[in-house]
Parts: structure tokens; C-alpha cells; sequence
């Protein structure tokens, strides 16, 4: 087996390689400088300010493999080595564009295709092992605007990044985004655990997995945020568009006064040494399913076929980041979150209640600067009616092995991310996973991974 899969790594690596390879042609080098615009081409001076550049692009191909694990009975959501042989390799492509449209006005568009099923189809966990498990052609995953009202002369300087223009940015302001991008660009940051591009892959760590925020099921969805910026502090007001229905639908519910997401999140830095704590609550309403309404109806209960306009979902967060050294290059982070879990799953992960702990080394400390290592526990749960509602036989939009024994889910995670080159990294990552999708009759199960991306 170790053979296998050690043979399958190296394999994924050289696939991963000659994709990277095939696009490199098209991946400059750039060099921004301080003033609000620098990425501009040779004969900048003849194009307009508001002309969108290239500000990033990135290439990600994730491959993972699960041994066989105890597996004594799965219903049609169980995840399961058997399918797709246990091993899944996902591919994503994105370029990313910005403009500086007029003073204090940016405008982002970003195109992305991703191909891949995931391990088991993509369900059996609470906490699911990839969270750049996504098939879609070509699709627009942000396009929206950002406008910033000044209210301050003091600024700070802001790096280029995917969806960030580089320049110097007012300290307090307020800050106004509209348009279609991801609930998480806005809310639920973490500097150690936020992208399963970059950092953890599973979805316990990505973000707060018991916070189901709107989106579709590429994450992304049409709606607006506002900030009141200040340097101690922050809150943000965000709302979005949920789908119209949770079975099998793309398709966000245009009733925004009835069907929507509403998210308020503070955001605390109470010290000099980089404390960042943020409280989040979130309330959704729309069609969902009752899980209660379900078991009542049937023997066998299907939360799909009861599914009523009108209905909510509302839970809190909170999210913790410390900076330890290394110009916060090595800290640790925790979060904790619930919900109500009376209704189903809108959007995000099937999970009621979670909590995570972990921390970001920064290999200056074995001379590899740019290398990183993350570890992380979590522990993921579901409400006494969802527990319930699986027992007898019902199904969730992600979990359901047809019986249920219930235990907490328990995440382990930890990965090396090797800077091969300025713009080319290579992560080894191991997860384990005891209970998985809350049962006790299944499991343990070890996943292994790897991960190459290319970007600039």
C-alpha cells in the first residue's frame, strides 16, 4: 500500500508539473512599486487608469489518497475509499483581474475553472477533506466594486494580491463592496487558516464550518458589505443571496427581502502584538428543510421533500488569531462556532457546532524562510434532532450512511508547504479523521495529500 501511494504522489507531481508547465508562457514577473496603480505595461502612459490588469493568476492541482478504513455498512452519502478507487486528483485555474476605475474606486473580475469530485464524491464529512472540491466550466467567480470613503489623511501600504490592488490605503474608513464574490472574502478572515489553496485543506479550518453562509455551490453569491474601518477596530455589515432551494440548485432565490444571508461580524485588535479577535453572528432565511417536520412525516424521513419558504438558520462565531514571531509569520489560531441546527444546510458544511485549535511554524527557524508548517485539531458536532434525523435513516445534503452511531467528528491536519521557487510552492499534507461524518461504526481514516500550485 505505502508503495502505491508513494508511486501515485510522484506521479500527481509530474502531472502537476506539466500542467503548470503548459501555462507558464503566459506569467510575468512584476514588480509593483508604492503608488496606487503599478502594475501597468511598457506603454503604460497611453492606456487610462481604469483599464483592468492583470493583478494574479494560479494554477492548483491537489491529489489525495485514503487507504481502506472500517467501513462496516454505507448508506448514499458515507464517505467511502471505494469510490473513484480512493484517490481523486482536483485542478483549478483562475486569473484575476483589477481596476482602478476613478479615486477611491476599484473594480475585480475573476474567471476560474475547476475540475474534480473529491475523495467519495465529495460527501461523508462534516469536516470534508478538500475544500477546492468544485466542477465547473469556465464561470465568473467575483466581479464587484470597492469603494473606499476616506476618513483619515493617515494611510498604510497594501500589498498586490488576488483581489487586492496594490497602493496605500486610508487607516479609518468606511468601506462599501457590491456585487458577486465569496461570503468568506469579507467574513470569518484568519491569517493562518482561510484557504485550502495556501493552507489547511479541511473544510474544519477553512472557515468556521458550523457558519453556513450564502453561496452557490462554487461559493460565491451576489450581494453587498459595508465596513466602518478603524485601527483598533472594525464592523461589517454584509448581506447576500441564498439558493432557492438546497436539492441539487445553482440557482440564488431573487426574493431578497425574504431569502437572504445577513452577517455582522466586530473585529477586535486590543493590543500592539497583533491580537486580531473578530465576533461574528450570521441569520439566514429562505426555502430550507425541518428536520423535526421530516421525522414526523415518515419512518424513513427525507428533509428534502418538506422544504418551506420562510424558514431560518442563525448561529455565532468566533474567531481568534495571534501572532507569536516572525513578524507573525509563526502564530496560532482558534475558533469556535454554532448554530441552531434545527433546518437544513444552506450553503457551507453539514455541522452544528465546532471548535479548532492550531498554529503556523515559519521555517526562518530551520533556514527555509519561505517554507511553512501548519497543524490544527478540530472537533466538529450536530444538534440532537440532526443526530436524529441521520439515525433513522435520513439523508443531509452532504452526510447519511443509512444509520448512525453518534460521535464527535475529531479533525487532525498538518502540512509542510515547500516554496520550490518565488512562484511555485509544494504542500505535503496528512489528515486524520476519527468518527467520520459523526459515526462511531466507521473509521478511522487516513488521508493523504499533496498539493502543487503555481501563481504570480
Amino acid at each position: 500500500m505505502l508503495r502505491i501511494m508513494f508511486v501515485s504522489i510522484i506521479a500527481s507531481i509530474v502531472v502537476s508539473l506539466i500542467l503548470c508547465t503548459s501555462t507558464f508562457a503566459i506569467i510575468e514577473d512584476t514588480h509593483p512599486s508604492e503608488d496606487v496603480t503599478p502594475l501597468q505595461p511598457e506603454n503604460s502612459d497611453t492606456l487610462p487608469e481604469w483599464v483592468p490588469r492583470i493583478i494574479g493568476a494560479q494554477i492548483n492541482a491537489i491529489y489525495q489518497i485514503v487507504p481502506p478504513f472500517k467501513n462496516p455498512y454505507e448508506g448514499n452519502n458515507s464517505f467511502s475509499f471505494n469510490k473513484n478507487n480512493g484517490d481523486d486528483i482536483t485542478r483549478t485555474y483562475g486569473v484575476y483581474f483589477g481596476s482602478n476605475i476613478m479615486s477611491y474606486l476599484q473594480g475585480y473580475f475573476d474567471v476560474e475553472i475547476a475540475n474534480a469530485t473529491g475523495i467519495g464524491e465529495g460527501k461523508g464529512l462534516g469536516g470534508y477533506v478538500n475544500g477546492d472540491v468544485l466542477t465547473a466550466d469556465p464561470y465568473i467567480a467575483r466581479v464587484y466594486l470597492r469603494y473606499l470613503i476616506p476618513l483619515s489623511s493617515e494611510t498604510s501600504k497594501v500589498d498586490r494580491d488576488i483581489d487586492q490592488l496594490p497602493g496605500n490605503e486610508p487607516n479609518e474608513r468606511i468601506e462599501i463592496r457590491v456585487g458577486k464574490y465569496s461570503t468568506a472574502d469579507v467574513f470569518d478572515q484568519n491569517r493562518y487558516a482561510n484557504n485550502a489553496r495556501t493552507y489547511f485543506m479541511n473544510y474544519s479550518f477553512i472557515t468556521n464550518p458550523s457558519y453556513d453562509y450564502a453561496g452557490d455551490p462554487s461559493g460565491y453569491s451576489w450581494g453587498f458589505a459595508i465596513s466602518y474601518v478603524q485601527p483598533s477596530w472594525q464592523l461589517t455589515y454584509g448581506a447576500m443571496m441564498v439558493l432557492r432551494t438546497t436539492v441539487n440548485s445553482s440557482i440564488l432565490d431573487k426574493d431578497i427581502w425574504r431569502a437572504r444571508g445577513d452577517n455582522l461580524e466586530l473585529t477586535l485588535k486590543p493590543n500592539n502584538i497583533g491580537t486580531v479577535l473578530r465576533l461574528l453572528a450570521f441569520y439566514n432565511q429562505g426555502r430550507m428543510g425541518n428536520y423535526a417536520e421530516a421525522i414526523a412525516l415518515s419512518s424513513t424521513p427525507n428533509v428534502d421533500i418538506n422544504e418551506k419558504p420562510g424558514r431560518t438558520k442563525y448561529g455565532f462565531g468566533i474567531n481568534l488569531e495571534q501572532p507569536i514571531m516572525d513578524d507573525g509569520e509563526t502564530g496560532f489560531f482558534a475558533r469556535i462556532g454554532w448554530n441552531d441546527g434545527n433546518n437544513d444546510d444552506v450553503s457551507y458544511a453539514e455541522v452544528d457546532k465546532n471548535l479548532s485549535i492550531g498554529a503556523h511554524l515559519n521555517g526562518v527557524h530551520w533556514s527555509r524562510p519561505e517554507d511553512h508548517i501548519g497543524v490544527a485539531f478540530g472537533f466538529n458536532g450536530i444538534s440532537a434532532i440532526h443526530q436524529k434525523y441521520l439515525s433513522n435513516g435520513g439523508y443531509g445534503a452532504l452526510i447519511g450512511d443509512s444509520n448512525l452511531k453518534y460521535g464527535l467528528e475529531q479533525v487532525f491536519e498538518i502540512y509542510y508547504r515547500i516554496q520550490v521557487w518565488k512562484y511555485f510552492q509544494i504542500t505535503h499534507d496528512f489528515q486524520f479523521i476519527i468518527n467520520p461524518g459523526y459515526n462511531q461504526d466507521r473509521g478511522p481514516v487516513y488521508v493523504y495529500g499533496i498539493r502543487v500550485r503555481l501563481y504570480f
